[in-house]
């Protein structure tokens, strides 16, 4: 039977190193810091300690190749890796897999030169800078890419760079920043009207304006201004004109990324709502054996159950070369809204202890809003899936290829 769906042993052994690795040492770490009063100083002084012990443990860079310092796991493998990171906060930038690095590291493998290369992905891979997409704006839709306004000029053998970005994540402390913007001004297909740069943060003309404040807070989602911002023409990332190809190239993969780091958190509310229910007496009774409570687990556990199917599935046809747009649209819409349910859901049961921020529960919900729309609105990739399924339809007279083309 080819279908399998468990991990083999060399995956497997990775996943269970990951999460003694969480719960052992990063989950007490930072109980500690929160102890020590929440400080950003803190925060870095133990992600670059527990940095350390990864290396030693051999649990450093999981989704790079071996020949970068990395572990070689495939997508795949990188979903049991993920989901085990992810039940802490800061599990993903301890093992150095984390957004918006990880996206830019694969663009950089695929897209870079070999100068680009060493330049910027090595050091990135070592772990001795930080770097940041810088792709949305203010000005227009950030779900359509084609109306991008910052505008990119040739000038000798530079290019002139003026434009305005926001929630651009991880710009404070980013050494670079991959930065897309329009370089044509009429081009056949909208799609060409892009290119991609290498830009350094130091460089003059690159201006962060502020930290854009959320409803959970500042998280490092910057606003930017690029005044005259001069890129030599060594540091475009693949050709004129393919900027939005490898942002979308970028984007799949990294969608499902969140995905896989998303199930870890939508788990860990599942196990506090049953938890809690297990533990809360009222009206005569165990919450557990009240029908209300048992019909919001049970929705919880059959969405999380879909949604770790779905995410394994788009993981392994990015793994084996298959077309994987429509299925990683389907995950991160599933996913994103899976998190959202099953976490305010915990909330409920939880009731005010839930609605406080005694738990981590309040601020899960809150961080779990942005996942709606990040990397794509919910509404875009209904579309997206929509077009597909019809597209199917027409050309096979059957939708199955639309919904994961599988055998049955």
């Amino acid at each position: 039977m080819a279908i399998d769906f468990s991990f083999g042993p060399e995956v497997d052994e990775v996943r269970l190193r990951v999460r003694q690795f969480m719960d052992t040492e990063v989950r007490p770490a930072e109980e500690k810091v929160r102890a020590d009063g929440d400080e950003r100083d803190g925060w870095i002084g133990v992600i670059l300690e527990l940095r350390v012990r990864a290396k030693e443990l051999g649990l450093w860079l999981p989704q790079m190749p071996k020949e970068w310092g990395g572990m070689g796991l495939g997508v795949t493998a990188m979903a049991a890796v993920s989901a085990e990171a992810a039940k802490t906060g800061i599990g993903p930038f301890v093992l150095n897999c984390h957004a918006p690095d990880e996206g830019n590291m694969h663009t950089l493998l695929h897209w870079g030169t070999d100068e680009q290369k060493e330049k910027y992905l090595r050091p990135l891979c070592e772990g001795y800078t930080r770097s940041c997409f810088a792709m949305t704006e203010p000005e227009v839709a950030g779900s359509d890419p084609t109306l991008i306004q910052t505008f990119a000029y040739p000038d000798g053998d530079e290019w002139v760079i003026n434009g305005h970005k926001w929630f651009i994540s991880g710009a404070r402390g980013a050494q670079f920043a991959i930065l897309i913007a329009r370089t044509e001004e009429n081009p056949e297909i909208p799609q060409a009207r892009n290119s991609a740069f290498i830009v350094e943060t130091s460089w003059p003309g690159w201006e962060i304006v502020r930290d854009v404040e959320t409803m959970s807070g500042s998280h490092n989602h910057c606003e930017i201004r690029i005044n005259d911002l001069r890129v030599p023409s060594a540091n475009m990332l693949g050709e004129r004109g393919q900027g939005h190809l490898l942002g979308q190239a970028r984007l799949g993969p990294a969608r499902l990324a969140h995905c896989m780091r998303w199930i870890a958190q939508a788990e860990t509310a599942l196990d506090m709502m049953v938890d809690r229910s297990l533990n809360r007496f009222s009206h005569g009774s165990l919450l557990a054996e009240k029908q209300g409570i048992q019909w919001m687990i049970a929705d919880s556990a059959m969405e999380l159950y879909q949604a770790k199917l779905m995410v394994l599935h788009a993981a392994y046809r990015i793994e084996n070369g298959l077309p994987f747009k429509t299925e990683v649209s389907m995950a991160k819409h599933h996913v994103a809204n899976t998190l959202w349910k099953i976490t305010d859901r915990a909330i409920q049961v939880h009731g005010a202890l839930g609605y406080s921020s005694d738990t981590p529960l309040a601020d899960m919900l809150k961080q779990a809003r942005w996942s709606r729309f990040a990397d794509g609105a919910d509404e875009i990739h209904q579309m997206t899936i929509a077009r597909n399924t019809i597209a199917a339809y027409k050309d096979h007279g059957t939708t199955k290829a639309a919904t994961g083309d599988l055998p049955l």
